[in-house]
């Protein structure tokens, strides 16, 4: 399953990849997720690790980590994201000093059986996404 979601933010870019590039920030934007924590000593950058608390579409623990890191332009997460695992990348390109475009890609896969349900999830999935990044950017906007 892969898809786009694309929304423009009316804060600068460094100051949304500022946001975004703390994961504990998650579940204040994520509906789906209660608790989210750095796993690794150090600052954060590519090979932070982190473990988070799910409680949709079931409850689980989850892993990832940061594999590409770079201010304020690029961030992307490899892990798992409830029954799927994979990559969750952040794009932002300042369109001005006070806004900014946020392309988040997501690519997941499935195994076993969930590989049929995943076909027909794809559109409900990136609804949800969608929806978790309507909450950020209202966050990112009001402050």
């Amino acid at each position: 399953m892969r898809f786009d979601n694309t929304l423009t933010v009316d804060a600068p870019a460094d100051e949304v990849f500022a946001y975004l590039a703390q994961p504990e920030n998650l579940p204040r934007w994520n509906y789906a997720l209660a608790t989210t924590e750095q796993t690794s000593p150090g600052p954060i950058g590519a090979g932070t690790t982190y473990r988070q608390t799910r409680t949709l579409p079931r409850p689980a623990e989850e892993h990832f980590r940061i594999t590409e890191y770079d201010p304020p332009n690029l961030l992307t997460v490899d892990g798992d994201f409830g029954p799927f695992s994979g990559t969750s990348t952040y794009r932002l390109t300042a369109l001005d000093q006070h806004t900014t475009r946020l392309v988040n890609s997501v690519h997941l896969t499935a195994s076993g059986a969930l590989k049929a349900v995943a076909a027909v999830a794809g559109p409900q999935v990136k609804h949800a996404v969608a929806k978790n990044l309507d909450v950020l950017k209202g966050i990112l906007e009001t402050g």
